[in-house]
């Protein structure tokens, strides 16, 4: 079809890097599809602490910036439009994905009620979740599936500690290390243990008096094969103690310090999720087995989008946060 749907809509954008003084609910145009581009309606979006990180002018080494700038990459919605060469989708399909664009300025964004963008950042929502659910999912599970599976090689009987077990990501590492059949060791505050149990880890710690170390060496005395590290700062700095020589150390948050990790025979790696269409349909795989279900979540109205990311930067937030946008399940 061509580009000229018309009209405007609601989207939360920042045109200079701050806190929530920096944001606001503007006025922007619909957009339209191009050719390969699918114009998703969005029903509900995923909040990730990238967003504030982006927001706050934390993330400008690491991804181009376009101001005015929208926020939030995750969504879950209906396809409202197919552009030209599309073959995949169809007016009315529940869709979902991660909707960064990679290698392009971060710029148009999910906090929305329309985005369009290339078919391949998209997936059919699974008939058993709802948009809600969905919304949750694309960021963290790539961002899991690309520390666990495609960097560290996490293999069936190894053992794994997950740093930040109970965040959005934690919650789906949790299942994604489970399904590989290894050994989870969680770690969490206290106040989250019935919850990342309740997802299947079946070894959780928290920080006790021994420390890190001490708590994750309790369980596995030589260390483990991998630390998944989703807190960073003195969580990563203790991380590299934790894992056994010829074991792997992979964070999403601070840099490695790949020479210390040489000196004890170890790997360490950052990870900065980007979406592809073998580790989307591996999500769906997993949520049509029963072998991923969503984090908790705590749904939010597009209008606390200053609130909602506020709360993600005190790093309490146990599961995922998501913006409703739309009410369309």
């Amino acid at each position: 079809m061509d580009r000229q749907i018309i009209g405007t809509m609601k989207a939360w954008t920042i045109r200079h890097f701050g806190g929530g003084e920096a944001m606001s609910l503007d006025d922007l145009p619909k957009p339209a599809p191009a050719a390969g581009e699918v114009l998703v309606r969005i029903a509900y979006a995923g909040v990730n602490p990238v967003d504030w990180k982006i927001r706050e002018g934390m993330m400008r080494q690491v991804f181009q910036h376009d101001f005015p700038l929208t926020l939030g990459w995750d969504a879950a919605g209906v396809v409202e439009a197919c552009g030209a060469d599309v073959a995949d989708f169809r007016p009315g399909d529940r869709v979902f994905g991660y909707c960064r664009e990679y290698g392009k300025p971060a710029g148009k964004g999910t906090y929305a009620q329309y985005i369009a963008v290339p078919a391949h950042l998209l997936a059919r929502v699974p008939d058993r979740i709802s948009l809600a659910e969905a919304a949750a999912l694309p960021a963290p599970f790539l961002t899991a599936w690309q520390s666990l599976v495609a960097t560290a090689a996490l293999a069936a009987g190894e053992s794994v500690a997950i740093l930040g077990a109970a965040g959005g990501v934690g919650s789906v590492a949790i299942q994604v290390a489970t399904a590989r059949g290894a050994r989870v060791i969680a770690v969490s505050r206290a106040e989250s243990h019935d919850y990342v149990r309740s997802l299947g880890a079946p070894q959780v710690v928290g920080y006790d008096a021994s420390g890190l170390a001490g708590a994750v060496k309790g369980v596995e005395a030589g260390g483990v094969d991998v630390v998944f590290d989703c807190i960073g700062g003195a969580a990563l700095d203790g991380a590299y103690d934790l894992v056994k020589p010829g074991g792997r150390l992979v964070t999403i948050v601070g840099t490695p310090d790949t020479e210390r990790a040489a000196r004890l025979g170890i790997t360490a790696s950052r990870v900065v999720a980007r979406s592809q269409p073998e580790h989307l349909a591996a999500m769906t795989v997993m949520v049509e087995r029963g072998e991923l279900r969503p984090p908790r979540l705590q749904v939010m109205a597009l209008a606390e989008a200053v609130a909602a990311l506020d709360l993600s930067r005190t790093g309490t937030v146990r599961g995922k946060i998501v913006l409703e946008v739309e009410k369309i399940d």
